[in-house]
């Protein structure tokens, strides 16, 4: 039975408020664990990733995994200035442009998060090559006057990390949801939906195997072991991938809200497998489940990695737009979908879906 949109927009909430940059993804861990525990067994490897393996699973059954990232594009604090500011580096790529007066959590030392800002200096002091540039450097502030400030009052320490300080809202209305990490929150909720649903089955062709990954923003860096403990036949990824409706030519535009998940052909670090393809989306067609398709010139997922490990694998990408800055927009309506097609891929897997 699936669970109802208010669940899913519940647990859109829970993981989009999550603060978990890579390499600190434990408040995403602990949502996965509470989610699963009463029908799968959860291991955490040293890299964070999480493996879910349902109780139904059977040993004379190939694997088919289900992979999202659990990590989000962030900082981590780099050098404290005398004067309580803050250098710093990004953890993944964020979008340029958007972090200049982000308000964010910043975490100390003991594990608390605390506001502060991605600072930038006020345009009525930029020297002339910034005014040229169009643009300034960026400071880390959570209002200390001091290093000494910072280390003891505020507790900041270098190497914690930062996230975007931006809460979930849904306006049910109209069936919008804003927040921040849809990219890949979106895919973690449809793969924690959908494979709830079937570890309460025992007909299926396959074992449906679960894993939440870690540090994909930082170069797909979990998954690789992830894959290697669990040994699948074959891989069903899912992604929160960015849109491209606001700014494409209407006849070029692959990735809308509001159509589905998009199936990529290629991308800078996959072909995707032919015949896996087809599969997947003759699936959705004959469940009368919208997708689209799409060829990248940029981008790569943990599909990357999988398929370099003679996993065959697709990626279902939940269109989000403006991702990897501090605010996105997705329609849940894809992520029901996406849960809908990856049921639908796993009841009907064969050999056959990727064989040559």
């Amino acid at each position: 039975m699936h669970a109802d949109d208010a669940e899913l927009i519940d647990l859109l909430a829970r993981l989009s408020n999550a603060k978990a940059p890579s390499g600190f993804e434990d408040e995403v861990v602990d949502i996965v664990r509470a989610f699963c525990a009463d029908w799968a067994n959860v291991e955490v490897n040293s890299l964070l990733d999480v493996i879910i393996t349902p109780h139904t699973v059977d040993a004379n059954k190939p694997t088919l995994l289900f992979d999202a990232h659990g990590d989000e594009v962030g900082g981590m604090v780099q050098a404290i200035h005398a004067g309580g500011t803050m250098n710093f580096v990004e953890l993944g790529h964020v979008a340029p442009g958007t972090l200049a007066g982000q308000d964010v959590f910043v975490r100390t030392g003991a594990g608390a998060w605390i506001r502060g800002v991605v600072g930038v200096k006020p345009p009525h002091f930029w020297t002339a090559t910034e005014r040229a540039d169009g643009k300034a450097p960026l400071t880390l502030d959570v209002g200390a006057t001091s290093k000494q400030d910072a280390l003891e009052r505020f507790g900041v320490r270098i190497g914690e990390p930062f996230v975007a300080a931006t809460t979930f809202s849904y306006d049910e209305q109209r069936g919008i949801a804003i927040g921040k990490a849809f990219d890949c929150r979106a895919g973690v909720c449809a793969l924690l939906l959908a494979l709830r649903e079937l570890a309460q089955r025992d007909d299926l062709p396959v074992n449906v195997i679960g894993c939440i990954s870690a540090q994909e923003e930082m170069g797909e860096r979990g998954i690789g072991a992830a894959v290697r403990a669990i040994e699948p036949a074959a891989a069903f990824v899912f992604e929160g991938c960015p849109a491209d409706d606001t700014f494409t030519p209407a006849d070029e535009i692959q990735t809308a809200l509001r159509k589905g998940p998009m199936f990529r052909y290629f991308d800078r670090c996959m072909i995707t497998h032919p015949r896996f393809q087809r599969f997947v989306l003759g699936v959705a067609q004959s469940r009368g489940l919208p997708a689209q398709t799409s060829v990248r010139t940029g981008g790569g997922t943990n599909g990357g990695i999988i398929h370099q490990l003679d996993i065959p694998c697709v990626v279902a990408g939940v269109p989000c737009r403006y991702i990897h800055a501090g605010a996105s927009i997705c329609a849940p309506q894809d992520i029901r979908t996406a849960v809908d097609i990856a049921i639908a891929v796993a009841e009907d897997f064969s050999p056959s879906a990727i064989s040559y």
